[in-house]
Parts: structure tokens; C-alpha cells; sequence
């Protein structure tokens, strides 16, 4: 069994294998959260928002992506599985806790020049690496697929937040 940072490595290399290990380890889901934590605290500290920012990063960091591997799930398993495909929530947090690895470059963000360029290319790895994710995850033969349901699940993702930043700004009587 690969270490934990093997695996995050394994992981942001987009290894195949390290996502089969990750989904069939149960014991992994605070590896997953740990994952998601530093990439979250790297976001963080590169946005320069203080300990605040980091801590309310941080916990919308976890919160979204536990709706987003939920919703994936649900999307993934129930609206659009392929035959083979059997799964549990648990598997799905543990890969798509994994594809975040590459977010941790993101403390390297305030380098000035560089900082808007690494942004892009991190978003970008970490959703690749996501599609990587939820196809092993739920055992889809078609990347096709597995990009739909990704895509899917961030939109819904997209229109809750939209929908529960708009509830607190009317409750905070902020709007």
C-alpha cells in the first residue's frame, strides 16, 4: 500500500492504479479529507485573505466537495450508470478527495506573473483529474461519460451555492 503522499503524487499524476487503490481502501476517507484540507489551505494562503479566509476557505472547501462527490454520485450511479457500474458514497469521496492534489501548487500563487497562470492550470489538472476520479469510482468505461457527470455535478453544485449564498445574504439581511 502506497503511503499517503505517494498517493496524493500518484494521484495528480493521473495514475490509473493510485485511484483503484484509494476507492478500494475504506480506511482512506481522512486521507481524502486531508487532501482536500491542504488544497484548500493552499488556495488560502495564495489569496492572502488571512486566517479568516483560510478557515471559511477551508470549510467550503470540504462542504462543497462532499455535495459534490454526493451529487456525482447520485448522478453517476442513478441517472447515468453504465452496466458495470457499482459504487458507494465513501469510494467517490475517496477518489474525488484524491484529484485535489494538484491544488496544492496553489500556495505558490502570490509569486507575482505566475500566480493567475498557476490558478488556471491547477483548475484545470484538478478537474481532469476529478473525471479521472469518478471513472474508476463508478467503473465507467467511457471518459465521455465520466466528464458529463462531472460537469453535471458541478452545475448542480454551481446552482446550490448560488442558491444557499443567496438564502444567508436574505437572511443576514445583507441584500
Amino acid at each position: 500500500m502506497a503511503t499517503f503522499v505517494q498517493r496524493m503524487v500518484g494521484a495528480a499524476k493521473l495514475d490509473v492504479h493510485t485511484y483503484e487503490e484509494v476507492e478500494a481502501d475504506t480506511t482512506a476517507l481522512g486521507q481524502s479529507l486531508g487532501v482536500v484540507v491542504l488544497s484548500s489551505l493552499a488556495a488560502g494562503v495564495s489569496a492572502g485573505h488571512g486566517v479568516r479566509g483560510l478557515v471559511v476557505g477551508s470549510v467550503a472547501a470540504l462542504l462543497g466537495w462532499f455535495v459534490w462527490a454526493f451529487v456525482t454520485y447520485f448522478i453517476g450511479t442513478k441517472l447515468l450508470p453504465e452496466p458495470q457500474t457499482k459504487s458507494d458514497v465513501g469510494e467517490l469521496l475517496r477518489t474525488t478527495g484524491f484529484a485535489s492534489s494538484p491544488g496544492i501548487l496553489r500556495v505558490f500563487g502570490f509569486v507575482p506573473m505566475l500566480g493567475w497562470l498557476l490558478g488556471i492550470i491547477t483548475a484545470v489538472w484538478m478537474l481532469v483529474a476529478m473525471v479521472v476520479a469518478v471513472r474508476q469510482a463508478l467503473d465507467y468505461t467511457s471518459t465521455g461519460r465520466a466528464i458529463g457527470v462531472c460537469l453535471i455535478g458541478w452545475l448542480a453544485l454551481v446552482l446550490i451555492t448560488m442558491v444557499l449564498g443567496g438564502m444567508t445574504v436574505g437572511a443576514l439581511g445583507m441584500g
